[in-house]
């Protein structure tokens, strides 16, 4: 019964942990081209804080690698990605 807990308190930390990590992750743009004086602001800020953009391959993966700790997508990475894009303005 003890061992239980342990297990269960141990995987309630690493949930804890994760829900952290990803409410730190930024959101997604819908625009791949954007205008010159938001482009300068995005280029100053550094990669990791950056949002994520649709079709913005290595930036993307920088920051998936950064706050996921793995490079590939998930689905919901690519739902995410043709919705704001999609929906963009």
């Amino acid at each position: 019964m003890r061992f239980d807990s342990l297990k269960i308190a141990v995987f309630l930390c690493c949930l804890l942990g994760a829900a952290l990590v990803s409410a730190q992750e930024p959101g997604w743009v819908g625009r791949v081209v954007l205008p010159e004086a938001q482009r300068k602001v995005i280029e100053s800020t550094p990669i990791l804080q950056r949002p994520y953009r649709p079709l913005h391959f290595y930036g993307n993966t920088v920051r998936r690698r950064y706050y996921r700790g793995r490079a590939l997508p998930l689905i919901r990475d690519l739902g995410a990605g043709a919705g704001v894009w999609i929906l963009r303005r």
